[in-house]
């Protein structure tokens, strides 16, 4: 397992991987799903259905077709063949430009942001534990994801969020500008962009 960040003492031993670069990588995902849906804004879900299709739009697709942009934050990283890693956060990401991307149609404000996906068209979804936020692992995961968007020539970076989000601080700090504002699905969201 190739780490891509060396954990400073502070960092509880938490470590940043790519996804891709963990034995058994799979056993990650019941990991992340827990962090997904703990910090997910969406609660409650009318059925298993709802759920699952929720699960899939603003993770699954991701893991599925972009998993060489996924990373993960890990606690305790186990030296045995049965111990498990312990997820405490994550990032996923995508490359391509979303508004041209058929798998990102669904997602109706690609279109409205479109002047600015061409200058922006990597994009990246963070999650963390709520007992290691602020403890600087979201900054280490965006850093890997830019950095290796940097080595393919991406000229940068977005976000989208609810206007208010707590994460909005977050993202302004490490550089990310707001450029739109839209509404969608009856909340103003806005895109936020950061050039490599």
């Amino acid at each position: 397992m190739s780490k891509i960040y060396k954990p400073k003492p502070t960092d509880s031993q938490i470590s940043i991987h790519r996804m891709r670069d963990v034995d058994n990588a799979e056993a990650l995902v019941p990991g992340m799903e827990a962090v997904f849906f703990a910090a997910s804004s969406t609660q409650s879900f009318e059925n298993d259905a709802a759920r699952i299709a929720f699960r899939e739009r603003w993770l699954g697709r991701f893991l599925h077709h972009d998993p060489q942009w996924v990373y993960v934050a890990l606690k305790d990283v186990p030296s045995g063949p049965d111990q498990r890693p312990n997820v405490v956060g994550y990032l996923i990401g995508a490359l391509d430009d979303p508004a041209e991307a058929q798998r990102f149609a669904d997602l109706g404000y690609f279109q409205t942001f479109k002047a600015h996906t061409k200058d922006f068209p990597a994009q990246l979804h963070v999650n963390l534990a709520e007992d290691v936020r602020g403890q600087g692992q979201g900054s280490r995961l965006v850093a890997a994801f830019i950095s290796d968007a940097k080595k393919h020539g991406i000229p940068g970076v977005h976000v989208v969020t609810g206007e208010g989000a707590r994460n909005v601080g977050f993202y302004n700090r490490l550089g990310f500008k707001e450029m739109e504002r839209a509404d969608w699905n009856d909340h103003t969201i806005v895109f936020l962009g950061c050039r490599m």
